[in-house]
C-alpha cells in the first residue's frame, strides 16, 4: 500500500492528517508541494484521480487567484499551468492511496486513511 501526502506544514487541516497517518503507523512519502511543486502531468494526473476540474482543486482566496484567475475565463491547460507556477493555489492537503485521491480536509474525508 503505497500512500503519498501533498502537504503544507502551515495548514492545521494539513497538519491533522499527516497526525493521523502518523497515529496509524502507515508508510508514507511527504511531498512538500510548495517548495517541490508537482509537474503539469502530476497536477492533471491528480485532477483525474479526484475527478475534479481544475477550478475545484483550486483556493480561491489565495491572492494570486484574485489577480490571475478570478473573471478570466481561462481553459483548463491554462488552470493547471497556474497551479504548476503557484502551487499555494492547490487545496491542501491531498492524499493518495491504492490509487485513489481525495482532500482530507475534515474528519470524514481523514477516516478514509483508516481503511
Amino acid at each position: 500500500m503505497s500512500i503519498k501526502i501533498y502537504h503544507n506544514s502551515r495548514c492545521s487541516k494539513s497538519n491533522a492528517a499527516l497526525r493521523a497517518l502518523e497515529s496509524q503507523n502507515k508508510d508514507f512519502t511527504i511531498i512538500n508541494y510548495l517548495e517541490n511543486p508537482p509537474s503539469v502531468s502530476e497536477i492533471k494526473d491528480i485532477l483525474k484521480l479526484l475527478g475534479m476540474a481544475p477550478l475545484e482543486l483550486m483556493r480561491t482566496g489565495e491572492t494570486v487567484f484574485k489577480e490571475k484567475i478570478k473573471g478570466k475565463n481561462l481553459s483548463d491547460e491554462e488552470l493547471v499551468a497556474l497551479m504548476h507556477e503557484n502551487p499555494i493555489l492547490i487545496q491542501r492537503p491531498i492524499i493518495i492511496q491504492d490509487g485513489n485521491a481525495f482532500i482530507a480536509r475534515s474528519e470524514e474525508a481523514l477516516n478514509f486513511i483508516h481503511k
